[in-house]
């Protein structure tokens, strides 16, 4: 045993965690399924590459108004 091991410690957020995964032990593959429902997407990536070409430019100073012709 080690003079400077500690004695384990769990946040009170992991053992909230650990306690909600024992009490519904399906609530990782929910998690999993929600997130391929909105993150594990498949990329064309022509269609992408045609989006990103036909971009404006966008000015450095967005809010500043351009000079009237006249001064």
């Amino acid at each position: 045993m080690s003079l400077f091991r500690r004695p384990d410690y769990q946040s009170e957020a992991t053992q909230f965690l650990q306690q909600l995964k024992q009490q519904k032990p399906a609530l990782e593959e929910q998690q999993r399924a929600g997130r391929s429902l909105l993150w594990d997407k498949k990329v064309d990536r022509r269609l992408w590459g045609e989006y990103r070409a036909a971009a404006v430019p966008q000015k450095p100073y967005v809010y500043q108004t351009e000079p009237s012709p006249e001064h």
